[in-house]
């Protein structure tokens, strides 16, 4: 099928797709503010900024996104370096995530993973990080095994006309992270802008003991521009530009460096609100955005074969959702269509020696659409059950005949085209009342193969110093989860426990083929993807919290985490047991806090996959904020400790065991007009 009748059948079925979900006028109004908020059942989690509060202690928004997440429950953090970390939940990493931007889809342009969804947003555009943990995902997630997060960009709104003007500034002694920002938001009864930019850069950091960690140094600038129009009452047009470009990023877990990443996001939306009967509001969004991601080694020493690995990333996408409630339901449905391309390739330059070429993604264009729907409904006053269901058509195509060359050498009756449908369903049931909420539920679902591990040829992992090889002929993975949750509040004390088990079939993981012969110098071999039977994950977590005075705040949280596969072996990439103990402060002007997080040895690590132990830890931190208030001014100033003790010490996360940062001094002010 060519390039031209896949575009056709795009633009057939985002025309298809809004009349579907065209609305009709003549329905019964229902206002929004009327529905019960109690119906979700899901966890949705604020950071830093909501409107124009902002969070005093802490790095307030000199906080990467990285670590905005790191505050969530259900996440990890896989770290090559001190820039773009790649988000995990529930155990499972990108493959088996649905990362967004307000909803929109994005493909990362890495082989290797270095640039996350997550990296091309900042701070001071980012509004909340909805998170949620398993096959229950948000309407335009796709594949969501794991979980599925959305970043929703700030937009301040329409309202009696207004100005805020913000800056920013913040340090980090440790690598001599400098951050600069600045954003202004402007609004009236029928138009709203915000727009901003922020600059980071840093040096090589030092781990514990004081020792440098050479090539972890990177630069970053990120831009945005949003816009509201309100031509009618109740009809509303928005845009967002996004551009974010990242320059000599070092990454020490890897042998390569970044010299380039950049992406442009943009998108164009219409909001019809306050509409009649069955539903209430309806949105319609395009977008469109671009990936390109440079990485090399020429800035690294005594190398042997020099590299250069470009990859592009492009999606063109559209999405319409449909929000309802008639009695006890409240309701979404949801279209979304996206088209995206990936090409990545490689060459490798010896002295003497014409440079060898070859293709590491072959130009796969992967075309999607769904329709998903959701239902929240009020049983009585104390029960609430939540239904959702998606399914998905997909169709990709390798567009690339000399990729498709290199591909039929180990594959010799693949085809170009590979077809597939998927879905998911999921059903939680909870009660609640003054003191208590139990929640039960299920899911199941299932996500194609991605293109690194259909389609992907000799990419070098690493992690376990292994070439990787495609496989055209995976099964689609399936996965079926059960969870489980308690919360108790009580006067001043609050608690919870939950727990979650996914039970995996055609499992997919780089299984060594013996029969193969690696392309990268000194790699120990080739793995080529393969379904494995079956596999599960369980993670259980508890929470015990008091308020113990008036100003004084103890919170407590303990994790643990399983992964087996078919054969009996441990699943990599399993975080340990860990406890988190943190006590906060909190006067009118002035918050504090100080804490320290407990870590077990790593000691069901996957030997057979690649892993090695890392050693058990505990790490202190400390930081204060005070808030001050002139006029029309408003002042933030943060400073606080982190690694309090200087402890040497990587996570099970930490890419080949690169440590992390030793004692981190750091100071930040931000003003508000």
């Amino acid at each position: 099928m060519s390039r031209n009748i896949l575009t056709h059948k795009f633009k057939m079925l985002v025309v298809v797709g809004g009349l579907f979900l065209m609305p009709s006028y003549s329905f019964s109004q229902i206002p929004a503010d009327s529905i019960d908020s109690e119906a979700t059942l899901r966890e949705v989690t604020v950071t830093s900024t909501v409107g124009n509060r902002q969070k005093v202690a802490g790095k307030g928004r000199s906080a990467s996104i990285d670590e905005h997440l790191l505050q969530l429950s259900h996440v990890n953090m896989v770290r090559r370096g001190s820039y773009a970390w790649e988000p995990v939940v529930n155990n499972m990493a990108t493959e088996r995530l649905s990362t967004t931007i307000d909803g929109m889809k994005i493909f990362y342009a890495c082989t290797d993973r270095m640039d996350p969804v997550t990296s091309y947003v900042e701070s001071g555009n980012l509004q909340r990080i909805s998170l949620n943990a398993g096959l229950d995902g948000n309407p335009q997630a796709t594949g969501n095994i794991g979980g599925s997060i959305d970043l929703k960009l700030r937009k301040v709104g329409f309202g009696p006309s207004r100005q805020e003007y913000n800056a920013n500034i913040g340090y980090e002694g440790n690598g001599h992270l400098q951050v600069y920002g600045a954003d202004a938001a402007f609004s009236t009864q029928k138009f709203y802008s915000n727009l901003g930019v922020f600059y980071r850069h840093a040096d090589n950091y030092k781990a514990g003991g004081h020792e440098e960690v050479e090539f972890s140094q990177f630069s970053k600038v990120n831009t945005f521009l949003n816009l509201g129009w309100k031509p009618v009452e109740d009809h509303i047009i928005e845009g967002t530009v996004i551009f974010d470009r990242a320059t000599d990023v070092g990454y020490p877990a890897l042998n390569m460096d970044v010299s380039d990443a950049t992406g442009i996001i943009t998108s164009l939306s219409y909001r019809r609100e306050h509409l009649h009967g069955w539903f209430y509001r309806w949105e319609t969004k395009a977008y469109y955005n671009h990936i390109k991601h440079n990485m090399d080694d020429t800035t690294r020493p005594d190398v042997l074969v020099h590299m250069d690995m470009p990859g592009k990333s492009s999606t063109v996408g559209i999405y319409s959702l449909l929000q309802g409630a008639r009695g006890i339901h409240q309701y979404q449905l949801n279209y979304d269509a996206y088209y995206n391309t990936l090409f990545a390739d490689m060459t490798m330059y010896v002295k003497g020696v014409a440079p060898m070429y070859m293709l590491t993604w072959p130009d796969v264009g992967t075309f999607n659409n769904s329709i998903a729907l959701s239902d929240d409904i009020a049983l009585a006053t104390h029960h609430h059950l939540h239904v959702s269901a998606k399914v998905t058509w997909q169709q990709r195509r390798i567009r690339s005949d000399e990729g498709l060359r290199a591909l039929t050498i180990y594959f010799p009756d693949m085809e170009r085209n590979d077809t597939r449908t998927t879905g998911r369903m999921a059903v939680s049931y909870a009660y609640r009342n003054k003191d208590w909420k139990l929640a039960i539920g299920t899911g199941i679902g299932s996500r194609t193969p991605s293109v690194t591990e259909s389609d992907g040829y000799f990419l070098n992992n690493t992690f376990d110093s292994y070439d990787y090889i495609g496989n055209p002929h995976l099964k689609n993975e399936c996965a079926i989860e059960l969870n489980a949750s308690a919360e108790w509040h009580h006067g001043a004390l609050d608690a919870s426990i939950e727990a979650n088990t996914f039970f995996f079939s055609n499992y997919i993981i780089g299984i060594p083929d013996s029969r193969l012969s690696p392309m990268t110098i000194g790699a120990a071999g080739v793995k080529v993807y393969q379904n494995l039977s079956d596999a599960r994950i369980v993670n259980v977590s508890a929470r015990l919290n008091g308020q113990i005075l008036p100003w004084l705040r103890w919170e407590n949280r303990i994790s643990y985490s399983y992964g087996k596969e078919s054969a009996g072996d441990r699943l990599p990439m399993i975080a340990p047991f860990s406890v988190t103990s943190t006590l906060k402060m909190q006067f009118t002007d002035v918050e504090a806090e100080g804490g320290v997080e407990l870590v077990d040895r790593h000691r069901d690590y996957s030997k057979k996959y690649g892993e090695t132990p890392t050693s058990g830890y505990a790490v202190w931190h400390l930081s204060m904020g005070y808030r001050l208030t002139l006029g029309y001014v408003v002042a933030h100033i943060h400073v606080g400790v982190e690694n309090l003790l200087d402890k040497r010490y990587s996570t099970y996360a930490d890419w080949n065991h690169i440590p992390q940062k030793g004692r981190n001094i750091y100071a930040n002010f931000t003003l508000q007009l």
